[in-house]
């Protein structure tokens, strides 16, 4: 090659792209511009991490609590059956506490006819004794 060639080589463009103080300013500016995100960022994740493991623990200790609530639990004696006898007593006793009222509101009313029958019975014999006292 001629020494006028207007080729560059690449040591050469190498030497001026290191001592570019335009790359420089630009390169500051184009960190600077992004650097406060990548904080924010790299703050963000460190957090999410800090949570996690926090997180970690919490479930850790939930575990450790519902392993003790399964053993308290095989040690309690088994309701449902008594649960069940209750719900049927209660049943009945609402069958029965309707018969009753059912009960009484009869007894009313047979009451209540009762009692017109005295009336007209105590009428038929008043007037009978006014017929023959008279």
């Amino acid at each position: 090659m001629d020494s006028d060639s207007t080729v560059t080589s690449l040591e050469e463009n190498t030497e001026n792209f290191c001592t570019n103080p335009t790359r420089d300013i630009l390169a500051e500016g184009i960190t600077n511009l992004f650097k406060p995100t990548i904080e924010r960022l790299d703050e963000r994740v460190a957090s999410t991490i800090q949570l996690q493991a926090e997180l970690r623990g919490q479930l850790d200790a939930l575990a450790a609590q519902l392993r003790d609530i399964e053993k308290a639990q095989s040690q309690i004696p088994e309701f449902a059956d008594k649960v069940k006898e209750l719900l049927n007593v209660k049943h009945k006793v609402t069958v029965i506490s309707n018969v009753l009222v059912t009960s009484q509101e009869r007894l009313t009313g047979l009451h209540k006819l009762i009692e017109k029958e005295q009336r007209r019975r105590q009428a038929l014999l008043d007037s009978a004794l006014s017929t023959n006292i008279s």
